[in-house]
């Protein structure tokens, strides 16, 4: 079982963006679970959703304490390090939404990968507002081997139908090849 913990704001899609996630990992054969965790529904308020992907039907439905990787969506969450990082394991993995390079990024836990993207630009010149989820979901599956982008692809297309469809693909492939990732351990 994968278990990743997905860090954002209210309006930026992280909810939407998970159930995506899920529904392409089922596409693929696979059993997913998301389970947001937020305060009072507010745009802009911390969002967490803890979000596991596995072979096998998913019993667990608690929150994700130690999770094998992050997704951070705002990049101002990486100021907060003590929101993001606790108990993400050590050779885990990071895919983050900023415009500095991997290098630049240490979160004070080893880790065997590290990737980030400008989704927040990508969004912007996409669909036309700061809503990262779909681009980051391009760099997850540029990132990590659990998800195929044409899965993605089908997940969107099926659950964001409408005016802003082809913009939302547009992030996610543009995202998909500007990912930069770092192997580290």
């Amino acid at each position: 079982m994968y278990e990743y913990r997905v860090h954002g704001r209210g309006g930026q899609g992280a909810v939407v963006g998970c159930k995506v996630a899920g529904l392409a990992a089922s596409l693929q054969g696979m059993h997913a679970l998301s389970l947001p965790h937020y305060g009072f529904e507010r745009r802009g308020a911390p969002v967490t959703v803890f979000l596991r992907f596995s072979d096998s039907p998913i019993t667990n439905s608690s929150r994700v304490d130690n999770p094998d990787g992050i997704v951070v969506l705002d990049p101002k969450l990486l100021q907060l390090k003590q929101l993001i990082v606790p108990g993400l394991k050590k050779g885990g993995v990071a895919v983050l939404n900023t415009r500095k390079p991997p290098q630049e990024i240490d979160l004070e836990v080893p880790l065997s990968r590290v990737a980030t993207v400008d989704a927040t630009e990508i969004a912007l010149s996409t669909i036309g507002r700061p809503i990262t989820n779909t681009a980051i979901l391009g760099a997850f599956c540029a990132t990590t081997d659990i998800l195929k982008l044409d899965f993605i692809i089908e997940a969107i297309t099926r659950l964001m139908p409408g005016a802003n469809l082809d913009k939302n693909l547009e992030a996610v492939r543009m995202a998909h090849q500007n990912t930069v990732i770092e192997q580290r351990e």
